[in-house]
Order: C-alpha cells, then sequence, then structure tokens
C-alpha cells in the first residue's frame, strides 16, 4: 500500500501522475484541513476538494482551484445583499460545500463526509483528512493573526508571514485509519507540497510525526523548491520569513527526521551533497510538473527511489 501526505494544487498535480502509474486502489491519501473554513455558514475543504477534482478530472487546472467551467452566480447574488465575497466559490463548488456541510449536520465526521463525497465523485484512491478534530493555521503577520484564508486568498500572501500557528493542533486526535495507513504502508510520499503550511498542519496532529519515524516504510518527499523559488505559491517567500534559507536542502532539514529520500529537482543538482549530509539521500530529477507525462515520470521517479 502506498500512503500519500497531500497539500493542494502541487499534491493533486501529483496524485494524477501516481494514479496513471501505480494501481489508485493501492493509495491512501491523507490530506491537510489547516487551511478549512466556513464560509456562509459552510464548511470549505480546499485542500480535500482540489485533489479530488483534479482526480476525478472535474478540476480548473488553468486556475489551479475550482470546477472547470463553474459559474458563480450564486456568489455575485451573496454579495448583491451586501456580503464581503472575497473568497470566491462557484456554483458547483457551493454544491459540494453545501453536501459537506449537510452530511455534518446529519452527523457525519469529515472523514465520512469525505468519503460520501468522493463515492459520488467515483475517486479512484481513499482520501481521508487527517484529523476530524478543529485545526486551522493561522498566520501571524504585519497586522497580527490571521485566519490562512484571509492572508492566502483576500491579501494575496501580501506582507510577511513571521510565524505559522497551528491552532487546535495539541487537541486533535489523527482520523480513524491515519496512522495505520503510515504504519502499514510499504511506501509513504510526501506530495511537492507547501512544507509549512500545507504538510506541516498534517505533521503537527499528535502521532503522526512518531508514527512516519516508526514506519518500516519507505519515505519519499518531493521539494517543492526549485532553484531556491517556490514552484506555485508563497512557499520559498514564507521560510524566508521564518529565518530559513527557500532551497531543497532546508526542505530536507524540516523533514529530516522521518523522510529517507528526497526528490529534487535537476538544477538544485548542487545541493544533493549536502542533503545527503543530513541523512536524506537526494534523488535528482525534472520535478516541474507542466504536463501528464512530466506529471507520471516524476511518480515513476518517486516510487523507485522507494525502491
Amino acid at each position: 500500500m502506498i500512503t500519500v501526505l497531500a497539500g493542494g494544487v502541487g499534491a493533486a498535480r501529483f496524485l494524477q501522475g501516481l494514479v496513471a502509474v501505480h494501481p489508485p486502489s493501492d493509495i491512501t491519501v491523507i490530506s491537510n484541513v489547516g487551511d478549512d473554513a466556513e464560509f456562509f455558514g459552510l464548511h470549505v475543504s480546499p485542500d480535500i476538494d482540489i485533489v479530488m477534482y483534479h482526480l476525478a478530472g472535474l478540476a480548473d487546472e488553468q486556475r489551479g482551484f475550482g470546477l472547470r467551467g463553474d459559474t458563480f452566480q450564486v456568489i455575485d447574488a451573496i454579495g448583491r445583499y451586501g456580503y464581503d465575497t472575497w473568497f470566491r466559490l462557484g456554483d458547483g463548488d457551493l454544491a459540494t460545500c453545501i453536501t459537506r456541510t449537510h452530511l455534518f449536520q446529519k452527523g457525519r465526521t469529515l472523514s465520512e463526509a469525505t468519503q460520501e463525497i468522493g463515492s459520488a465523485l467515483l475517486m479512484p484512491v481513499r482520501i481521508t483528512p487527517v484529523t476530524n478534530d478543529p485545526l486551522r493555521t493561522k498566520i501571524r503577520s504585519d497586522d497580527g493573526v490571521l485566519d490562512f484564508q484571509e492572508y492566502f486568498v483576500k491579501r494575496r500572501t501580501e506582507g510577511h508571514a513571521w510565524e505559522i500557528i497551528y491552532e487546535g493542533s495539541e487537541q486533535a486526535a489523527p482520523a480513524p485509519g491515519v496512522i495505520e495507513a503510515i504504519s502499514s504502508a510499504s511506501t509513504v510520499l510526501v506530495t511537492p507540497s507547501n512544507p509549512l503550511v500545507s504538510i506541516g498542519p498534517i505533521l503537527s496532529v499528535p502521532g503522526v510525526r512518531d508514527a512516519l519515524r516508526a514506519t518500516e516504510a519507505t519515505v519519499v518527499a518531493v521539494s517543492p523548491i526549485v532553484g531556491g523559488k517556490s514552484v506555485k505559491g508563497p512557499a520559498d517567500r514564507m521560510l524566508r520569513d521564518q529565518g530559513m534559507e527557500a532551497s531543497a536542502t532546508t526542505v530536507a532539514r524540516l523533514y529530516a527526521d522521518f523522510v529517507d529520500v528526497l526528490v529534487i529537482d535537476s538544477v538544485d543538482e548542487g545541493l544533493a551533497a549536502g542533503i545527503e549530509e543530513l541523512g536524506v539521500r537526494a534523488v535528482i530529477t525534472d520535478t516541474i510538473m507542466d504536463s501528464m507525462e512530466k506529471k507520471t515520470a516524476l511518480a515513476r521517479v518517486a516510487l523507485a527511489a522507494a525502491g
């Protein structure tokens, strides 16, 4: 069994390649929920949804979020009633959030709601949130502590991210099956997602990092930092705001206690020796997933690195 730790768009693209080269029924995805939020009384799980939309062939891959061809009549109508609609959910996206919230009202957990929505979307893999408990990423910025979506979407990551806070993590428990998925896996893959706000919240849940250290599986991560810059999003700036170098070496250092192999881009070949000094084997390849061929090639490299 392969277990995958997943954030948002980078994870979704990597998983598209993975399911093309490995039986999907053998894959369990553990998703970040730190950027979950409530808008208009609805529970939004952006990272879970973007992975599901990509694997269902429904994603708007040009925008990197939402559903392809979605309309925005509902959100525009809500705006006419005076509500702030900076978080623009399309009509189809709203249908997912309405369904999830309705399932909560019927007593379902986030894990159970994710399974039901995934079944309706004909998900080829099992997707589970890392926890069913409230876990919210907060950003200590120049203007105080902000909810992640306000920092990320409303403010477009402007300003500094001086501190990353995983609110609720100490009280959170791993969702059913999460620890077992890590412990029983033959391979664990960490997708090329932001190590601070996509993978970090997953690792903050008590028991998850310990399970990664203890598993007999080979743990392979793919660096989201290429040539000192993030492939997508603000990971490079956030790392620098934390006083860290934006590099694949820093990614290796953040994961060194549980990762066996780090896949890095060819432009970072010169960093391989320093990464291996940290006790992490470096594998060099093209990590830019700008075509389906490159997505599958990267997945093959990661699987080969796991042996």
